[in-house]
Protein backbone atom coordinates (compact mmCIF):
# COMPACT_ATOMS: atom_id res chain seq x y z
CA UNK A 1 0.00 0.00 0.00
CA UNK A 2 2.75 2.42 1.00
CA UNK A 3 4.54 1.13 -2.63
CA UNK A 4 1.57 2.38 -4.20
CA UNK A 5 0.97 5.67 -2.90
CA UNK A 6 4.65 6.51 -2.79
CA UNK A 7 4.96 5.53 -6.88
CA UNK A 8 1.60 7.90 -7.09
CA UNK A 9 3.19 10.70 -5.32
CA UNK A 10 6.25 10.69 -7.17
CA UNK A 11 4.31 10.11 -10.53
CA UNK A 12 5.57 13.15 -13.02
CA UNK A 13 2.60 15.95 -14.57
CA UNK A 14 0.72 14.75 -17.39
CA UNK A 15 -0.02 18.15 -18.38
CA UNK A 16 2.61 20.83 -19.79
CA UNK A 17 2.92 23.31 -17.09
CA UNK A 18 3.23 26.00 -19.79
CA UNK A 19 0.25 25.41 -22.15
CA UNK A 20 -2.16 24.95 -19.26
CA UNK A 21 -1.58 28.44 -17.75
CA UNK A 22 -1.45 30.02 -21.03
CA UNK A 23 -5.22 28.53 -21.66
CA UNK A 24 -6.42 29.44 -18.17
CA UNK A 25 -4.76 33.03 -19.36
CA UNK A 26 -6.89 33.08 -22.28
CA UNK A 27 -9.90 31.80 -20.06
CA UNK A 28 -9.47 34.68 -17.92
CA UNK A 29 -8.64 37.15 -20.47
CA UNK A 30 -12.12 36.43 -22.26
CA UNK A 31 -14.62 36.22 -19.52
CA UNK A 32 -12.82 38.17 -16.17
CA UNK A 33 -11.81 36.84 -13.10
CA UNK A 34 -15.23 36.66 -11.70
CA UNK A 35 -16.85 35.06 -14.79
CA UNK A 36 -14.20 32.31 -15.24
CA UNK A 37 -15.68 29.45 -12.87
CA UNK A 38 -13.23 26.36 -11.57
CA UNK A 39 -14.98 24.55 -14.12
CA UNK A 40 -14.15 26.63 -17.31
CA UNK A 41 -10.83 26.87 -16.14
CA UNK A 42 -9.45 23.29 -15.47
CA UNK A 43 -11.38 22.58 -18.64
CA UNK A 44 -9.64 24.63 -20.60
CA UNK A 45 -6.36 23.24 -18.58
CA UNK A 46 -7.36 19.99 -19.53
CA UNK A 47 -6.39 19.46 -15.81
CA UNK A 48 -8.86 17.77 -12.81
CA UNK A 49 -9.13 20.62 -10.16
CA UNK A 50 -7.10 18.48 -7.84
CA UNK A 51 -4.47 19.07 -10.18
CA UNK A 52 -4.94 23.09 -10.51
CA UNK A 53 -4.34 23.00 -6.61
CA UNK A 54 -1.32 21.08 -6.62
CA UNK A 55 0.07 22.70 -9.23
CA UNK A 56 -0.71 26.36 -9.00
CA UNK A 57 -2.94 27.07 -5.78
CA UNK A 58 -6.40 28.32 -6.09
CA UNK A 59 -7.95 30.68 -8.47
CA UNK A 60 -6.72 33.63 -7.28
CA UNK A 61 -2.92 32.40 -7.22
CA UNK A 62 -3.75 31.25 -11.11
CA UNK A 63 -4.86 34.37 -11.48
CA UNK A 64 -1.97 36.12 -10.63
CA UNK A 65 0.34 33.54 -12.37
CA UNK A 66 -1.43 34.41 -15.88
CA UNK A 67 -0.81 38.19 -14.67
CA UNK A 68 2.64 37.10 -14.49
CA UNK A 69 2.53 35.00 -18.16
CA UNK A 70 0.51 38.33 -19.70
CA UNK A 71 2.80 40.88 -18.26
CA UNK A 72 5.75 38.68 -19.52
CA UNK A 73 3.53 37.64 -23.68
CA UNK A 74 1.52 40.02 -24.67
CA UNK A 75 1.73 42.92 -22.52
CA UNK A 76 5.75 42.85 -23.05
CA UNK A 77 5.27 45.74 -25.45
CA UNK A 78 5.13 48.14 -22.70
CA UNK A 79 8.76 47.13 -21.34
CA UNK A 80 10.02 47.35 -24.73
CA UNK A 81 8.58 50.91 -25.60
CA UNK A 82 10.50 51.98 -22.87
CA UNK A 83 13.61 51.26 -24.14
CA UNK A 84 13.33 53.47 -27.24
CA UNK A 85 15.84 55.82 -27.99
CA UNK A 86 13.65 59.01 -28.06
CA UNK A 87 10.59 60.21 -25.87
CA UNK A 88 8.23 59.73 -28.92
CA UNK A 89 9.51 56.57 -30.05
CA UNK A 90 8.26 55.26 -26.52
CA UNK A 91 4.83 56.55 -26.97
CA UNK A 92 4.86 55.07 -30.53
CA UNK A 93 6.01 51.98 -29.43
CA UNK A 94 3.66 51.84 -26.48
CA UNK A 95 0.18 53.20 -28.93
CA UNK A 96 0.81 50.68 -31.59
CA UNK A 97 1.75 48.08 -29.81
CA UNK A 98 -1.19 48.46 -27.70
CA UNK A 99 -3.18 48.39 -30.82
CA UNK A 100 -1.31 45.09 -31.68
CA UNK A 101 -1.42 43.37 -28.95
CA UNK A 102 -5.70 44.17 -28.18
CA UNK A 103 -6.57 43.18 -31.73
CA UNK A 104 -4.64 39.76 -32.39
CA UNK A 105 -6.65 37.24 -33.63
CA UNK A 106 -4.96 34.60 -31.21
CA UNK A 107 -6.47 36.16 -28.26
CA UNK A 108 -9.61 37.42 -27.27
CA UNK A 109 -10.01 41.37 -27.86
CA UNK A 110 -9.15 44.14 -25.94
CA UNK A 111 -6.77 43.96 -23.12
CA UNK A 112 -6.38 41.45 -19.67
CA UNK A 113 -4.95 44.08 -17.83
CA UNK A 114 -8.40 45.98 -18.02
CA UNK A 115 -10.47 42.98 -18.37
CA UNK A 116 -9.73 40.81 -16.50
CA UNK A 117 -11.27 42.33 -13.00
CA UNK A 118 -12.43 45.49 -13.87
CA UNK A 119 -15.79 45.14 -11.87
CA UNK A 120 -15.89 42.57 -9.49
CA UNK A 121 -17.82 42.05 -6.42
CA UNK A 122 -16.42 41.90 -3.06
CA UNK A 123 -15.15 38.26 -3.28
CA UNK A 124 -13.04 38.64 -5.61
CA UNK A 125 -11.43 42.24 -4.73
CA UNK A 126 -7.94 40.62 -4.06
CA UNK A 127 -7.89 40.14 -8.49
CA UNK A 128 -9.08 43.72 -8.50
CA UNK A 129 -6.43 44.98 -6.71
CA UNK A 130 -4.03 42.72 -8.70
CA UNK A 131 -4.69 44.59 -12.03
CA UNK A 132 -4.92 47.88 -10.02
CA UNK A 133 -1.69 47.77 -8.46
CA UNK A 134 -0.35 46.19 -12.49
CA UNK A 135 -1.78 49.45 -14.10
CA UNK A 136 -0.42 51.86 -11.65
CA UNK A 137 3.16 50.34 -12.23
CA UNK A 138 3.12 50.55 -15.69
CA UNK A 139 2.28 54.20 -15.45
CA UNK A 140 4.62 54.83 -12.72
CA UNK A 141 7.60 53.20 -15.69
CA UNK A 142 6.74 55.04 -18.31
CA UNK A 143 6.57 58.53 -15.91
CA UNK A 144 10.18 57.98 -14.96
CA UNK A 145 10.86 57.07 -18.45
CA UNK A 146 9.88 60.41 -19.52
CA UNK A 147 11.38 62.06 -16.29
CA UNK A 148 14.39 60.99 -17.93
CA UNK A 149 13.52 62.40 -21.64
CA UNK A 150 12.68 65.86 -19.45
CA UNK A 151 16.53 66.13 -18.34
CA UNK A 152 17.89 64.89 -21.36
CA UNK A 153 15.87 67.67 -23.37
CA UNK A 154 13.90 65.08 -25.20
CA UNK A 155 10.83 67.29 -23.98
CA UNK A 156 9.42 70.52 -25.12
CA UNK A 157 10.19 73.32 -22.41
CA UNK A 158 7.00 73.24 -19.52
CA UNK A 159 5.85 69.83 -20.26
CA UNK A 160 4.93 67.96 -17.55
CA UNK A 161 6.75 64.47 -17.58
CA UNK A 162 4.00 62.86 -15.37
CA UNK A 163 1.27 64.55 -17.04
CA UNK A 164 2.23 63.13 -20.39
CA UNK A 165 2.34 59.76 -18.86
CA UNK A 166 -1.07 59.71 -17.86
CA UNK A 167 -2.01 60.90 -20.86
CA UNK A 168 -0.50 58.33 -23.38
CA UNK A 169 -1.45 55.37 -20.56
CA UNK A 170 -5.13 56.64 -20.56
CA UNK A 171 -5.08 56.57 -24.54
CA UNK A 172 -3.47 53.31 -24.36
CA UNK A 173 -6.31 51.75 -22.43
CA UNK A 174 -8.79 53.56 -24.54
CA UNK A 175 -7.46 51.86 -27.50
CA UNK A 176 -7.72 48.59 -25.43
CA UNK A 177 -11.64 49.31 -25.11
CA UNK A 178 -12.12 50.41 -28.32
CA UNK A 179 -10.45 46.65 -29.41
CA UNK A 180 -13.07 44.66 -27.21
CA UNK A 181 -15.60 46.88 -29.04
CA UNK A 182 -14.67 45.64 -32.34
CA UNK A 183 -12.25 48.41 -33.59
CA UNK A 184 -10.72 47.70 -37.05
CA UNK A 185 -7.05 47.74 -36.11
CA UNK A 186 -6.21 50.67 -38.62
CA UNK A 187 -8.48 52.71 -36.91
CA UNK A 188 -7.30 52.48 -33.86
CA UNK A 189 -3.34 52.67 -35.18
CA UNK A 190 -5.25 56.13 -36.55
CA UNK A 191 -5.93 57.00 -33.02
CA UNK A 192 -2.79 56.30 -31.81
CA UNK A 193 -0.99 58.32 -34.95
CA UNK A 194 -3.24 61.44 -33.46
CA UNK A 195 -2.62 60.93 -29.67
CA UNK A 196 1.17 61.10 -30.94
CA UNK A 197 0.86 64.53 -32.85
CA UNK A 198 -0.71 65.89 -29.30
CA UNK A 199 2.66 65.21 -27.78
CA UNK A 200 5.16 67.48 -25.96
CA UNK A 201 8.27 66.42 -28.17
CA UNK A 202 11.48 68.48 -28.20
CA UNK A 203 11.80 70.05 -31.43
CA UNK A 204 14.53 67.76 -33.93
CA UNK A 205 13.97 64.69 -32.06
CA UNK A 206 10.40 63.90 -33.04
CA UNK A 207 10.74 60.11 -33.55
CA UNK A 208 11.53 56.90 -35.77
CA UNK A 209 8.16 57.39 -38.43
CA UNK A 210 9.65 60.77 -39.56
Amino acid sequence: MENAVAARLGRPREFDIDDALENALQVFWSKGYEGSSLTDLTGAMGITKTSMYAAFGNKEQLFRKAVERYTAGPASYGERALEAPTARDVAFALLHGAVTATTTPESPPGCFGVQGALVTGEGSAPARDVLVEWRKAGGARLADRFERAAQENDLAPGVDPRQLAMYYMTVAYGIAVQAATGTAPEDLHAVADRALAAGGWAEGRTGQDD
